[in-house]
């Protein structure tokens, strides 16, 4: 007989179903806490009819299916949970591979796109005569052992049960189609994709479980865990606008200065001008702003214009004038920041919250920490960063230049884990993420795998914590390349980025080349 809770999670699948999308996808948390290395949505065709290459109708892109998932990949006898997955054959023939991807830490019904040939996934499944799979990553969206979050709950949920959860899907998941029953790694070329933390997680089980994947796609992957990730901002620093990065740095500087000294007519002052005098931290206020350079993040070249940029022309142009590469100096952009910053952009970021709501960090009995309902992406991926990955996305250090507050360090994270976890991280605690311990296991910077296609961006944020990381150096080789474009953050896996930037699209073409050289080499494994 199946568990009590894995009987409720059925339950709570159907009367959630409704609610899929409800909560953030884009990454971000809440006001004043940092992004999630998140995989951009790609939209799948709503309306298109899913065709075979033969014209036989095929379900639509977004028909869901469940897979029996176990919850415990040590101790299979605690029983299975509803997995949900999504996949078509619109491509595939006899002998072609699975190319299965997960969004990692979302809800994955908003990703059918790729199983579509608007992302790599569906270019290379299409080239191959593939079948192709997204599969949610367990305690995100629907895809729950248990009906809540709780601490009791996470229990299974870490970064070697999601390895086990890819293996065990592999090896055992009949997919809906005809043949569906034989297509498990041995009777067909399995390439396995991911991107951002999906992308590591997809390095990661290359190293665990060697020879299950014929071959492998990782995009931005953030394979090296940091507790003080602090060069997040450093690609932003080195490709944004010279005279925004010169603004930013000189207000940065100020308020730094300001908040640090006892100057409190000077510290009200700066408080007002930004409308945050309701809060009483002042580390609070700080990274508030971080707000503004976090959205680079959700720049692609194809992405247009959006808000990192309406902020950087706020503070550069002036009475129709853009500045110089050194900017206006810190008397204009204090100013034009706060007025950039209540004119409109505290509303987009907050709604009708209030300050404190939206950005404070200090009162632990706020429904953000205490919220343990499903389908809350934050509280699942803060749980993987609290114990295992770090990714605390701070100041840089002194006598480096800095785009956000020095005031906010890995305490501050640490603190708020205790709020999110009470029961596992009592308050008053620091908990520091076990980044060493993930590194070793899962080789980090170093891993060294056969048929593991490594793409990155320039101008990704993630860059740091991936092979692409400044002062890493590491060599591209046939058996594990590392091709690096002028992209952002995964921008690779879109195929309209490639349409629009040559360099992703010499990413995607070798790693269509690449990958497809894998495939040939593939063999049947003899029973």
């Amino acid at each position: 007989m199946a568990p009590f809770w894995n009987l409720a999670s059925v339950l709570v699948l159907a009367l959630a179903a409704a609610l899929a999308d409800a909560k953030t996808v884009d990454g971000r948390l809440h006001g004043n806490i940092a992004r999630r290395p998140s995989v951009p949505i790609v939209p799948a065709p709503v309306d298109a009819p899913v065709t075979s290459h033969n014209g036989t109708a095929l379900p639509p892109y977004n028909q869901t299916y469940l897979f029996d998932q176990l919850i415990d990949h040590t101790n299979p006898s605690l029983g299975t949970f509803k997995q949900r997955f999504w996949t078509t054959a619109e491509w595939f023939e006899k002998g072609g591979p699975v190319v299965l991807f997960t969004p990692g830490e979302a809800n994955a019904q908003p990703y059918s796109g790729y199983l579509t040939n608007r992302t790599i996934n569906g270019q290379i499944a299409q080239e191959l005569n593939g079948v192709t799979i997204v599969l949610e990553h367990r305690y995100y969206g629907l895809s729950n052992p248990y009906p809540d979050l709780s601490v009791k709950s996470l229990k299974f949920h870490t970064i070697q049960q999601a390895i086990d959860d890819l293996e065990y899907f592999a090896k055992t998941v009949d997919l809906p189609m005809a043949g569906g029953d034989a297509l498990k790694p041995g009777q067909a070329p399995w390439i396995l994709i991911g991107g951002s933390y999906s992308g590591a997680l997809t390095g990661f089980t290359m190293v665990n479980k060697p020879n299950l994947f014929q071959a492998a796609y990782a995009s931005s992957a953030v394979v090296e865990s940091i507790t003080d990730y602090w060069g997040y901002f450093e690609p932003i620093r080195q490709f944004m606008p010279q005279n925004c990065s010169a603004d930013v740095q000189a207000v940065i500087a100020h308020i730094d200065q300001v908040f640090t000294s006892k100057n409190t007519k000077e510290i009200d002052s700066i408080k007002a001008l930004f409308n945050m005098s309701a809060l009483t931290h002042l580390d609070d206020v700080a990274g508030a702003l971080r707000n503004n350079l976090w959205d680079w993040q959700s720049l692609s070249p194809s992405s247009g214009y959006g808000a990192f940029h309406a902020f950087c022309d706020a503070l550069e142009v002036k009475n129709g004038v853009s500045a110089g590469p050194k900017g206006w100096g810190l008397a204009h952009a204090l100013p034009a920041w706060a007025a950039h910053w209540t004119g409109g952009y505290y509303t987009d970021l907050c709604g009708d919250e209030d300050v404190v709501t939206c950005l404070g960090t200090y009162n632990a009995t706020q429904e953000i920490w205490t919220d343990t309902s499903i389908d809350n992406a934050g509280r699942s991926w803060t749980w993987i960063v609290c114990n295992e990955v770090g990714f605390y996305q701070e100041g840089a250090p002194i006598n480096h230049p800095t785009l956000v507050t020095r005031l906010v360090q890995p305490a501050y994270d640490e603190r708020q884990c205790t709020y999110w976890f009470p029961e596992a991280f009592p308050i008053g605690t620091l908990p520091v993420p076990r980044v060493d311990q993930t590194n070793k296991a899962y080789h980090g910077w170093f891993m060294n795998v056969n048929h593991l296609f490594f793409a990155n961006g320039h101008r990704d944020p993630w860059r740091e914590a991936t092979l692409a990381a400044d002062g890493t150096n590491f060599r591209s080789t046939p058996g594990q390349p590392l091709a690096i474009s002028d992209g952002f953050h995964c921008s690779d896996l879109s195929t309209t980025n490639g349409n629009v930037d040559a360099t992703v699209l010499a990413v995607q073409k070798q790693a269509l080349k690449t990958i497809a050289g894998w495939i040939a080499e593939w063999k049947p494994t003899k029973h």
